[in-house]
């Protein structure tokens, strides 16, 4: 398992060209995206992970592969990425003190959490998540 705390002086964007987004992960640019799309998980009965993520981090590249595959694997979930970098002010208000962490919410509210690149804790975590919210009898086509 890794995280990342801070950026370290020698790092080099350039050179990171790891996809974080693609299949059902959802880019968050601005806090007014993440509220509309908390607000369509809400209206959706979609549970929603947050991956608090950096571009720079070498954890958080590594875990960013598997988060896409988690999210092709599970459409009943919400899956949303937000660069601490990027929104930093928002980030902080949600006490991120290492990257990756995962916020696991449901109508808003936190359920669960998860710091590091742990791909089995979070593949664990999600399959509770999912274990746990009934099936939805619409949608059935």
């Amino acid at each position: 398992m890794g995280s990342c705390v801070s950026k370290g002086k020698g790092d080099d964007d350039s050179i990171h060209n790891v996809e974080f987004s693609g299949g059902n992960v959802h880019l968050i640019t601005t806090k007014e995206s993440w509220d509309e799309k908390l607000a369509e998980a809400g209206r959706d009965g979609k549970i929603v992970v947050a991956n608090f993520s950096a571009t720079w981090c070498g954890p958080c590249k590594i875990v960013a592969p598997y988060f896409i595959e988690l999210s092709e694997k599970h459409p009943s979930l919400m899956f949303l990425l937000v660069d601490v970098d990027e929104l930093s002010d928002f980030s902080s208000s949600w006490d991120i003190k290492a990257t990756p962490t995962f916020f696991f919410l449901k109508n808003g509210q936190q359920i669960g959490k998860l710091v590091g690149a742990n791909k089995p804790e979070l593949q664990k975590k999600v399959t509770s998540i999912i274990d746990s919210v009934p099936e939805s009898p619409q949608r059935s086509s």
